[in-house]
């Protein structure tokens, strides 16, 4: 498929900054999208290296009107925003789809919205479908099945929506996620591997630059979307949860890497105090059985699931942590 493809259209961007937000907008921009993105501080991060490509538009998420002034005649929302460290999320996630909603309302763009395997419940697993019950025992899988609920509902009033959900993310710019907070340490070379789940146990992973791909092939196939269309991704599925610890090993040069047991013992007192650990404490269930989305529907419209040689997106995401030699010496040129 020609990835460099010519078009008029035009997409407004929330969370540009971020890892999937930014993905998004590189991927549009490249196959000739005109790509808008709005940021409370945009004269700031339009100066950065590399953001002057996008149209930046000052404004918050959180205000409804500077959303629709920003999303003025796009043809698409890619929603991506969330509040940073995971703090006051049932406040600030709502009415940001709320707000997306109605600019989408307004101009009859179709939003996109990434999503994830925190919907699901425990008694969904092991295996998911996009019909799957979503019975969450987390808080913040409540807020994804309401972003999802309301998604649907709006669909009544010709809202059109993109739900692509993906099992847990990594990559060269993928912010926040169990890779780079949990496998290795941004920034040095991985002395050892800790492992959140147990040996034998099978676990999800989406390459992020893949899960971009995937959407925006999504996107080219607006005739075979329906008004709500819902889509899972197979990703790169670690069968006894062994599969990404080698794969870093070996991109490494380790063999003989040290794994070691992540200490979910410490989450618990430290959770009143550091968000990231009382969300991941929430989590726990996701590592203690095998989760497994299936991709049947999403193959039945594009064919194929893009999907890069695990090897290969593991050394692209060490390099972007600076987690490599040759990433760091890189890193130290630039500051």
């Amino acid at each position: 498929m020609n990835n460099e493809t010519t078009t008029t259209k035009t997409a407004l961007v929330l969370g540009a900054t971020g890892g999937i937000g930014g993905e998004m907008a590189r991927k549009l921009q490249a196959r000739g999208w005109q790509v808008r993105a709005l940021h409370r501080n945009a004269a700031e991060v339009a100066a950065r290296p590399g953001m002057q490509k996008y149209n930046w538009i000052a404004g918050d998420a959180m205000q409804r009107a500077d959303v629709v002034a920003a999303a003025r005649d796009v043809d698409l929302i890619v929603h991506a925003v969330n509040p940073p460290g995971y703090q006051r999320w049932a406040e600030l996630v709502l009415p940001m789809i709320a707000n997306s909603i109605a600019a989408a309302q307004d101009f009859g763009a179709r939003i996109l919205l990434p999503g994830t395997v925190y919907n699901y419940g425990p008694d969904a697993l092991p295996n998911l479908s996009e019909d799957s019950a979503q019975r969450p025992v987390t808080r913040k899988g409540a807020i994804r099945v309401e972003l999802e609920r309301r998604l649907q509902a709006a669909a009544g009033d010709n809202v059109r929506s993109l739900v692509v959900r993906a099992g847990d993310f990594f990559g060269p710019r993928s912010g926040n996620n169990w890779f780079s907070q949990c496998l290795v340490k941004p920034g040095k070379m991985p002395t050892s591997i800790s492992n959140p789940g147990k040996q034998g146990l099978g676990h999800q992973w989406t390459y992020l630059p893949d899960l971009s791909e995937t959407m925006m092939r999504l996107i080219e196939r607006e005739e075979a979307l329906e008004t709500f269309a819902t889509f899972q991704m197979h990703g790169h599925w670690d069968a006894d949860g062994m599969q990404m610890i080698n794969a870093i090993r070996r991109v490494v040069g380790n063999p003989a890497l040290p794994l070691r047991s992540f200490p979910w013992w410490l989450l618990a007192p430290a959770s009143p105090f550091v968000p990231l650990f009382k969300e991941m404490k929430e989590m726990r269930y996701l590592w203690q059985q095998p989760v497994r989305m299936s991709n049947q529907r999403l193959l039945q419209v594009l064919g194929e699931e893009p999907h890069t040689p695990l090897d290969e997106a593991v050394r692209t995401t060490l390099e972007g942590l600076g987690c490599l030699p040759a990433s760091r010496l890189r890193s130290a040129a630039t500051i």
